[in-house]
């Protein structure tokens, strides 16, 4: 008996479209993700060490960070609220 070779899936050249699309967008939204966590790391240095000024600028800009994510559809709508409402809660008074 002669072994019967299993033909593959030709894709389309719109599903390789796709597929290089989705890699492009994955690694965009990583590197918008990485500036986020950055951003929340630095945040919460300046409230370690009670710098209430540099909070305060960190907070801001973990803001605009995380409303240009919603924008962008990288963080859901709610999530954004949550981590907002979690960050503004630990700023020194």
């Amino acid at each position: 008996m002669a072994e019967e070779k299993k033909q593959e899936k030709k894709k389309c050249p719109t599903a390789k479209k796709r597929d290089i699309q989705n890699e492009k967008q994955r690694i965009r939204n990583r590197a918008f993700k990485s500036r986020v966590k950055t951003a929340v790391r630095s945040f919460e240095k300046d409230i370690t060490e009670k710098n209430a000024e540099g909070a305060k600028t960190g907070l801001s800009a973990l803001y605009a960070l995380l409303d240009k994510g919603v924008k962008k559809n990288i963080f859901k709508r709610n999530k954004v609220a949550r981590l907002k409402s979690k960050f503004s809660s630990r700023i020194p008074s």
